[in-house]
């Protein structure tokens, strides 16, 4: 019953454990070579703030997620590539606040960076944005690839989080070695078992996802 009482608990966001809920793991533990970078941690990102429920930078999926990222990580570390995740887990309050900085039309602080071409109104319109996002069922994440010895970020074509169709993964009028590097993404990616959204070179989702129509809402710390 106690543990029971605990899953209920970190649905609704309760943060008085340190415990993940059942079936969740901090990713880093399992992939200590893994570079983490959570912008909704930090104000480098479209809004230009941190973002609720980001109380570290700390990488949260669900074990499947993990165990098939890691088959991932070591297929690239063989050709000197490594990963670089933007995000994970996304509680469903981060969402929310998603939902209401979309509702102030005045706040356009990082449009030239992140949407310069879309009206901030259309983002939910145009799927850049979801009232339900697949991040908060724990097994989709955000990603990366960047050169071990060099330390360089590989060119996508589009920076992350860029809400346009330059991050359309079919973009055409992008260089062959950018093409090649998110092909590059894309094969590993779906090699293991995750899914691609087409608009977003980035965003993975596991095919076999353990909680396919649970959003949860406990915070990451």
């Amino acid at each position: 019953m106690k543990s029971n009482l605990l899953f209920i608990l970190f649905l609704l966001g309760f943060s008085g454990y340190s415990q993940l809920p059942e079936g969740f793991i901090y990713v880093q533990n399992v992939i200590p070579d893994l570079e983490v970078e959570l912008r909704y941690n930090t104000s480098n990102n479209f809004v230009g703030t941190p973002i609720d429920g980001y109380q570290a930078n700390k990488l949260i999926l669900t074990k499947e997620a993990t165990d098939a990222l890691k088959k991932v990580a070591e297929e690239l570390q063989n050709k000197n590539l490594c990963l670089l995740v933007y995000d994970g887990y996304r509680p469903q309050k981060a969402v929310n606040y998603f939902i209401t900085w979309a509702r102030d039309l005045n706040d356009t602080i990082n449009k030239n960076i992140y949407y310069p071409n879309v009206n901030k109104e259309d983002l939910f319109i145009q799927e850049y944005i979801a009232r339900r996002s697949g991040h908060s069922r724990g097994s989709t994440l955000d990603l990366t690839i960047f050169d071990c010895n060099k330390g360089k970020i590989l060119d996508m074509g589009s920076p992350y989080d860029f809400f346009g169709v330059e991050s359309w993964v079919d973009f055409e009028k992008i260089t062959d070695k950018q093409k090649a590097n998110r092909q590059l993404l894309q094969n590993v990616m779906i090699k293991y078992g995750f899914r691609n959204y087409p608009k977003e070179w980035w965003h993975f989702t596991l095919n076999e996802e353990p909680f396919p129509r649970t959003y949860f809402n406990f915070a990451i710390n």
